[in-house]
């Protein structure tokens, strides 16, 4: 029982850091956050279930075209819900960013309907064998596409020099400005990636649970929550979180019950972040006075 949970609590995890590594990509180079990644998350599921199962494209075509889907959506909510309030200096991004992943859900509500559906096996031969256990591939796959993002993320961000001047961008985003960076537009790219993360998140759970228009709902919370505990600055702290935060939902549900597992699992973070007010590996923001 608990190589089965600690296998699934990975998958659950890595799913929660992925969509999470969303919140610290526009948190690092803008300060803002996408409140709705959640729905974003549900956007990938359904848009590559509409394409893979109705219009019939191919697998990798089919993805392919749900993650465009999903950056032209993170295109227009910084384009429309966030950049007129920041310009303002405003904090009414928080309130918009959250009425668009409203807006979206009901949109896909009655566009998709309202029953779940299943989506297509990505993989339709035999489990895989570990441990005794007989293992969904995608169970793996999860696990490997989060962690190997996070890498990737990290070393762009550190090891090349574009990466760099994102992150100089939200120090002073006058002084990016006049080295020559295009500061709106690479705003508007870091959200477009945020929710390619997201979309990605629902395209490789979507096979292990049924798509419908509010699945990202409370996958979004939980997402967010993960990126408070690892440290919003901190691409490596939010992965870390996610998996301590999938991992322990599996064991609370495996040895107490679904009823107690996400009264457990936040009382948790809670406790966590009374210690580590900055999350895992995050650092206090530096005020200049």
């Amino acid at each position: 029982m608990i190589t089965f949970a600690l296998i699934s609590g990975i998958g659950m995890g890595s799913m929660y850091g992925l969509i999470a590594l969303g919140f610290y990509i526009t948190h690092a180079v803008s300060n803002t956050v996408n409140f709705a990644q959640g729905t974003s998350m549900m956007l990938g599921a359904v848009l590559c279930y509409v394409l893979l199962a109705r219009a019939g494209l191919p697998l990798p075509l089919a993805i392919a075209a749900a993650l465009v889907g999903c950056a032209a959506w993170g295109v227009l909510v910084e384009r429309f819900a966030v950049r007129p309030f920041v310009r303002r200096g405003s904090n009414a991004w928080l309130l918009s960013t959250v009425a668009c992943g409203i807006i979206l859900e009901n949109v896909v509500l009655f566009t998709f309907g309202k029953e779940p559906r299943g989506m297509p096996a990505y993989y339709t031969g035999d489990p895989i064998e570990l441990g005794g256990l007989a293992l969904d591939p995608m169970q793996i796959v999860i696990p490997v596409v989060g962690i190997g993002v996070a890498a990737a993320l990290h070393l762009y961000s550190t090891r090349t020099r574009f990466g760099r001047a994102l992150l100089a961008i939200v120090q002073n985003p006058r002084a990016a400005s006049l080295m020559g960076i295009d500061v709106a537009t690479a705003i508007m790219l870091c959200y477009a990636v945020s929710t390619v993360f997201a979309g990605i998140a629902g395209i490789l759970i979507a096979p292990l649970m049924v798509i419908s228009a509010d699945m990202g709902n409370f996958i979004g919370v939980k997402a967010f929550a993960v990126a408070i505990l690892g440290g919003v600055n901190s691409a490596w702290g939010v992965v870390i979180a996610g998996l301590l935060y999938g991992i322990t939902e599996a064991l609370v549900t495996s040895y107490l019950g679904s009823a107690y597992t996400n009264i457990l699992a936040f009382s948790l973070v809670i406790v966590a972040l009374v210690f580590m007010p900055h999350g895992l590996l995050g650092r206090a923001a530096v005020k200049k006075v």
